[in-house]
């Protein structure tokens, strides 16, 4: 699953990236510096693996990760063709969730498309270009499904139903993620890929002033926005960040103890990232490795199984679990066994966010 990062042109989307993937993008101060959108893994930093490590011997420390897209800047018009628009909303179809950056520091060296910085400006814009663009698809969908649903057919009833209720959101100027929709209905809006319907966490670039505080008046206007539109919210200064992951562990400690953090505002992110893509991991530890495993929220313990190794999902016959904070408590699996506190698990088990699993399989 991927995450795109998205906003106008120079609000620091590749800088962030940059930070976040190490991955050297092109970051420019001028507007289209990245055309072709960067792909990245993005480590997922979870406190729980230094708690399992530090009562279970390993050779390596493995975090989940996951995937984030830089895509270039949309502009006014993207939705017509302005700035090469078409072929960058294209991509942020391809993803998952969207990561939108918006600028919220004055800096008078930094150039703005719009010549001054007004954050629910810039969302507006982006938010109007996407909304344009899923009303054109809605448009192009509407009456093929009218006539299909007509001759009877169910699945064509369930599009016509998505189609009917987005055309009513987006008229009403609503992105489509405040949707109500029947299992049905949602199943046939994924065909679609609607760009408002995609889970949203706005990104409030900050400069380094406001780190103490978390924020300025920019941030508490996306921040009330986003309780309006289903969106969440993580500020960070990029500049800083993209400094700080150039810096060894020790320096690193050095240059947030000075600004008041406790740790970089991009292990935020990326958890937040993480959470807004319906993800979460579970732990398996032994002498060779211990590792994060990403899943989606409420799967099974056979898809989990299956997620640890391809072939043993069919295989699967339970799972013995404990849970990061048994052990903290007592110190050792072992324990943890002789206490009875190791749970045997079949499989309609919902594997729960931090669990240690060992799974016992037929294969």
């Amino acid at each position: 699953m991927e995450a795109g990062i998205v906003g106008l042109p120079n609000v620091g989307k590749s800088t962030l990236f940059n930070a976040l993937t190490s991955a050297g993008a092109l970051a420019a101060n001028y507007p289209f510096a990245t055309i072709e959108p960067n792909v990245g893994i993005v480590a997922v930093p979870d406190a729980r693996l230094a708690q399992i490590h530090r009562h279970v011997e390993t050779e390596r420390v493995v975090p989940a990760s996951l995937r984030l897209v830089d895509i270039a800047g949309i502009v006014r018009g993207a939705s017509q063709g302005e700035g090469l628009g078409n072929k960058f909303l294209s991509h942020i179809r391809d993803v998952d969730a969207i990561l939108h950056v918006v600028r919220c520091f004055e800096d008078d060296d930094v150039t703005h498309v719009d010549g001054t910085v007004d954050p629910l400006r810039d969302v507006e814009t982006i938010e109007a270009e996407l909304m344009l663009a899923d009303i054109e698809v809605v448009e192009n969908a509407v009456d093929k499904a009218r006539r299909a649903a007509r001759g009877g057919d169910k699945e064509a009833g369930n599009r016509l139903s998505l189609l009917e209720k987005a055309q009513a959101l987006l008229a009403d100027d609503k992105p489509l993620r405040l949707l109500d929709l029947t299992k049905d209905e949602a199943r046939a809006a994924r065909a679609f890929g609607f760009l408002t319907a995609k889970p949203l966490l706005y990104v409030c670039n900050i400069d380094e002033d406001c780190l103490a505080s978390g924020g300025n008046e920019y941030t508490e206007r996306v921040a009330a926005l986003a309780v309006a539109d289903g969106g969440e919210v993580v500020s960070v200064c990029a500049k800083l960040e993209a400094e700080l992951a150039e810096l060894d562990a020790e320096e690193r400690a050095e240059m947030l103890e000075a600004v008041g953090l406790a740790e970089p505002a991009l292990h935020s992110l990326a958890r937040a990232a993480y959470r807004l893509l319906g993800l979460q991991s579970f732990f398996t530890a032994g002498p060779m490795e211990i590792r994060a495993w990403t899943i989606p929220a409420g799967a099974t313990g056979p898809v989990a199984a299956g997620v640890f190794q391809t072939h043993i999902e069919k295989g699967y016959i339970r799972a013995e679990v404990y849970s990061v904070d048994d052990l903290e408590a007592l110190k050792s699996e072992k324990a943890i066994r002789q206490a009875g506190k190791l749970r045997s698990e079949g499989k309609d088990y919902i594997v729960a966010d931090g669990d240690v699993c060992h799974f016992l399989t037929s294969n």
